[in-house]
């Protein structure tokens, strides 16, 4: 099947990036050179005719849990942890932008003064106008992961699919870090997912998923044209469906 062909089964994407991609070699922040491999693969897959929008984590300067684990109340770990998400999404932006294609950071968390505030509105008109949106501040509630956000805004703007962005080519019976024997698996059911408690994404997402029926596919974020091959099938990946 030609990229065209297979990228036009999918007319609008929700990718899910997690701060973590955004660091490349290093411990935490922003790796510039992986920065911009990721908005040049957003823009690639973009130039073939999907509609993408991203929802972006904040792991790589603040997570919720882990600011629990300091002593700081959940409720206001995870407000922290939406506001990374911001100053990625913002970093996201301005690479997309670099390569010479229009993006738009939204968040769920309004400040003006820094980027749009989201609404399903905007982000369908930004779509439709071939601007790549950047969607930060999860749900903005706490209590709820960017996984679930990303679930969510994919119902929202009736995206196709979930593209989870991970660092490994899919999902496998246990993790392939610790256990050489762990199979991969090509497709497996949101309730397979759920059953399995898969940790790729978290049982909230996986349910808001079956409810809409929105399948995820989980690939690996670690090479240059990663996204542009899961779009266009040449990638390997699993597909986890209603």
């Amino acid at each position: 099947m030609t990229e065209a062909s297979q990228a036009g089964m999918y007319k609008r994407v929700m990718v899910k990036l997690s701060g973590e991609a955004l660091t490349g070699p290093d411990d935490h922040g922003l790796h510039a050179p992986t920065l911009s491999r990721i908005a040049a693969d957003l823009v690639d897959a973009a130039k073939l005719g999907t509609e993408i929008a991203v929802a972006v984590g904040g792991g790589n300067f603040f997570r919720g849990m882990q600011g629990a684990d300091k002593g700081i109340e959940r409720a206001r770990a995870d407000s922290i942890g939406m506001l990374a998400t911001v100053m990625n999404a913002l970093a996201i932006e301005a690479a997309v932008e670099a390569e010479g294609h229009a993006a738009r950071a939204l968040s769920a968390i309004p400040m003006p003064s820094l980027c749009q505030p989201y609404s399903r509105q905007a982000a369908l008109h930004h779509l439709a106008k071939g601007r790549i949106c950047i969607l930060a501040g999860g749900t903005g509630n706490p209590f709820f992961t960017t996984d679930t956000g990303a679930v969510l805004r994919g119902a929202e703007l009736s995206a196709d699919v979930v593209m989870k962005a991970t660092q490994v080519d899919g999902v496998y019976t246990a993790d392939p870090k610790r256990d050489p024997q762990a199979q991969w698996l090509a497709r497996l059911t949101h309730d397979e997912a759920i059953e399995r408690r898969i940790a790729v994404m978290d049982t909230a997402a996986f349910a808001l998923a079956r409810e809409n029926s929105i399948p995820i596919m989980v690939f690996s974020i670690g090479e240059t044209g990663a996204i542009t091959r899961a779009l266009t099938g040449q990638g390997r990946y699993t597909l986890v469906t209603p």
